[in-house]
């Protein structure tokens, strides 16, 4: 049994949220467009499709490496569409038959099971500040601060390390959750083996490894650890304000990383689309300035994470 820690701890919090942003301000920030969202959708799987043509045409190195830096961002960023389906900030009303396909969709290029994601993410949201209630930092955090040790989650170790900690906490749900987590990964297994196998066929080994393998093996490993850096790694124990990082909004990350480099807000409000945390940001300045929060930048996080070796889930700014 999980015990809802955020929540034990966040009640104070909310009702300083309450005060900060009006009721006004929160329906705008709150209200769906399903066009806006699909809009963005099928940009990523147009970029997705010109990016692999890309990849599979050309072998020039300066070419083929910024295609497949984009394709691994790509990839990376439907696991942040997955992410909006399963807070529902697709539709103004639910819809169930609507959202599972979408899910599906979205979890199918990082080869995930979203039925797990889902779960996973959910149990995150709900337990965070715990040490052992949430299945991210309890299961996925670095237990060992060393550099090299770092590093590995910006590599294809990300793989194993990642489908570990699902697996430990997958052990721990309602057998028919596991059944349905099983199909489902070995449906996007199946499906990556396919997209290789079928490119290798037609265009050779070499267009293989461009337009898949690496993209997916080596891109998609450093935007996910970037991107999980700017959520809940520089943070203040004592308070659950401040229990997410601060990242200032910044147009090119927010198109990078579709907004989720705005996590902090994320966890603030879970009910917000994407595409309005930039403004709720924004509306939030004076209260992070009353709460003398502190701003980041990847940058800084890359400098603190390897060059100070940093310790996960900690106030970075303590000596």
């Amino acid at each position: 049994m999980k015990s809802h820690y955020y929540s034990q701890h966040a009640a104070g919090l909310r009702a300083e949220l309450g005060r900060a942003i009006s009721r006004e301000e929160m329906r705008v920030f709150h209200a769906k467009s399903p066009l806006r969202h699909l809009v963005v959708a099928a940009r990523q799987f147009l970029v997705l499709g010109l990016a692999t043509w890309g990849l599979i045409r050309f072998d020039d190195p300066l070419i083929w490496l910024p295609l497949a830096l984009v394709q691994g961002f790509t990839v990376f960023n439907f696991t942040v569409l997955l992410h909006e389906v399963l807070h529902h900030n697709v539709f103004q009303a639910r819809h169930a038959r609507a959202e599972r396909l979408l899910g599906f969709l979205y979890a199918v290029p990082s080869g995930i099971s979203p039925s797990q994601f889902t779960r996973w993410h959910l149990d995150h949201h709900a337990e965070l500040g715990s040490d052992v209630d949430d299945p991210k930092r309890h299961y996925l955090s670095p237990k060992r601060n060393a550099r090299w040790y770092k590093l590995l989650y910006a590599t294809p170790a990300l793989f194993p390390i990642y489908f570990r900690a699902a697996r430990q906490e997958t052990a721990t749900y309602p057998a028919a959750l596991q059944r349905t987590i099983g199909w489902e990964r070995r449906l996007a297994i199946l499906f990556h083996l396919g997209v290789l196998a079928g490119i290798w066929w037609a265009w050779g080994g070499a267009a293989a490894v461009r337009a898949h393998a690496f993209p997916v093996f080596f891109i998609f490993p450093i935007a996910f650890t970037l991107n999980r850096l700017g959520q809940h790694y520089d943070i203040d124990p004592g308070d659950p304000a401040k229990w997410g990082t601060l990242m200032r909004s910044n147009w090119f990350w927010d198109f990078a990383f579709l907004t989720s480099n705005l996590h902090l807000e994320h966890h603030y409000f879970p009910g917000v689309p994407f595409y309005h945390l930039p403004a709720m940001q924004r509306a939030l300045g004076p209260f992070y300035a009353q709460k003398q929060m502190r701003w980041q930048t990847y940058r800084g996080l890359l400098y603190g994470w390897i060059i100070q070796n940093k310790h996960p889930h900690s106030d970075w700014s303590l000596v």
